[in-house]
């Protein structure tokens, strides 16, 4: 037990070291905080259709970023009082608002972390922004976050709709499949999921044949299903927007009304390991889709990963991983800046260079602080290809940072 515990301070402390180096935030001295506490707040999905892929998970991540931060300053961190708030937002943008609201007020959170579903995000985005309070979207995906709704408080963490379109619809037209069919939530995440997959799909010199909303959440896309093989010109791919249990769902849809045997492939705008997990690699096997981070990836993942598995019996998704993440670096910016007023945190991450568990290449940038990083062209193995149970995902292409992620749009006014 020893030995293990450390491993994991060693481990920690290589994570720190590759945090701040080059462009890293330098010690103001003397350590001020508002109140002698830290308080971290985790506000998702805890009980619906993505509470697997970040939920409960994401708190034990932040937790976990919590004692490696205590582990790595000792007496000289900037506080030992640091604590977790949570709440359950219930993918709906007016719990969302009022959730975030309380956080920020009544439970005294310096920064709120994760909050997927688009719609819900945007609404914490504007809390923020009002509160002049930390926020770092993980789990939401549209790109106005650093568009038109960005704001000096916010920052988008892992990824946006155009990372993953750029890869995943620009790379399989360009393999052959020009006619699609994209079937996609109809809210905000889903319509800058189709926006971007279009844009991406007719690039490359395809063809969107049709397009069609869907309800969110949902567990019925026979309707879907049937109008894709009756289109003239019948589609190479049903490209899905969906995520968590919604892409579970369309997906075993998708086996049932055996698409593929009628030459309709599957493209998946956006997968999590606890889909695959969920499906099983039998049912998406040679599925190639965008992914942020892989447990799998390198050893300095891979020891993350057992440590997250010790902890939750799981591997953790590229959310869970970004949870940890974006609390490393919000609590190393408050250690550096000596203090967690929220103009003063935004000032040491602005602009910084990070290469830790979650980010590689990674830079967050002062003009729209959307979060850089490499990201990863993959597909999911055969079942005779999984020697071990959670591996199910080969990394095809390492996707450069500056290549990954947009350019700053010029909507963004910070």
């Amino acid at each position: 037990m020893r030995a293990t515990a450390a491993v994991a301070v060693a481990s920690a402390t290589v994570l720190l070291v590759a945090g701040c180096g080059g462009g890293g935030p330098k010690s103001s001295g003397d350590t001020k905080l508002t109140d002698d506490k830290i308080v971290l707040g985790v506000l998702n999905d805890q009980s619906g259709v993505y509470s697997q892929l970040s939920g409960k998970n994401s708190v034990k991540a932040v937790e976990m970023a919590i004692a490696d931060f205590k582990a790595r300053h000792g007496d000289k961190a900037v506080t030992k009082n640091i604590t977790v708030e949570t709440a359950d937002h219930q993918n709906k943008p007016d719990i969302a608002n009022t959730k975030a609201a309380e956080l920020y007020d009544r439970k005294a959170v310096d920064a709120i972390l994760d909050v997927p579903t688009s719609s819900a995000a945007l609404k914490v985005a504007d809390v923020a922004k009002a509160k002049k309070k930390l926020y770092f979207n993980i789990s939401g995906a549209t790109m106005d976050l650093t568009g038109k709704s960005c704001n000096k408080y916010t920052f988008h963490y892992a990824y946006d709709t155009y990372m993953l379109a750029n890869s995943t619809g620009k790379t399989a037209t360009e393999q052959g499949a020009k006619n699609w069919y994209i079937v996609y939530p109809n809210y905000a995440f889903g319509q800058d999921m189709e926006k971007s997959f279009s844009t991406a799909v007719e690039g490359a010199g395809g063809k969107i044949v049709a397009k069609d909303p869907t309800p969110f959440p949902n567990d019925n896309f026979s309707s879907q299903l049937l109008k894709a093989s009756t289109l003239n010109p019948k589609p190479d791919v049903l490209g899905t927007m969906q995520a968590g249990a919604d892409l579970v769902n369309l997906v075993k849809q998708y086996n049932e009304f055996k698409l593929r045997d009628k030459g309709i492939g599957l493209s998946v705008g956006l997968m999590f390991l606890t889909d695959i997990h969920s499906l099983t690699p039998a049912a998406l096997a040679g599925t190639t889709y965008t992914d942020a981070w892989y447990w799998n990836f390198d050893a300095k993942n891979r020891e993350f990963a057992d440590r997250f598995q010790s902890e939750t019996g799981t591997r953790p998704t590229f959310a869970h991983a970004a949870n940890y993440s974006a609390a490393t670096q919000y609590l190393e910016a408050v250690q550096a800046a000596g203090t967690d007023d929220a103009d003063k945190v935004v000032g040491q991450l602005e602009g910084r260079s990070v290469d830790d568990v979650f980010l590689r290449n990674g830079k967050i940038r002062a003009e729209d602080h959307r979060v850089i990083h490499d990201a990863y062209l993959a597909q999911v193995k055969a079942p005779a290809d999984v020697k071990e149970d959670w591996d199910y995902v080969k990394v095809l292409k390492t996707i450069p940072a500056a290549e990954a992620f947009r350019a700053p749009s010029g909507e963004c006014k910070l």
